[in-house]
């Protein structure tokens, strides 16, 4: 299940989202770098959406590949 609708003549992006220190979620689009916040999962990715909309507005992107999302680890530096 998705949490926004999806138009069909949409282009879909990647969205990263966690929940931030001071309470709410913040969300990321790595393809754009665009960033935005809001109290719920929902809200956030509304907010991305449409933070990443004015951006393409103006920065167009060139369509093609997308990225490649994957995790790595590193050595405890504590």
């Amino acid at each position: 299940m998705s949490l926004m609708s999806t138009p069909t003549d949409a282009v879909e992006f990647t969205a990263v989202l966690w929940a931030a220190p001071e309470g709410g979620f913040s969300a990321l689009n790595p393809e754009t770098g665009t960033t935005s916040e809001g109290e719920t999962q929902a809200e956030a990715l509304r907010n991305l959406a449409e933070a990443t909309a004015l951006y393409l507005e103006e920065f167009p992107l060139p369509l093609g590949e997308r990225p490649v999302i994957t995790t790595f680890h590193i050595a405890d530096v504590a």
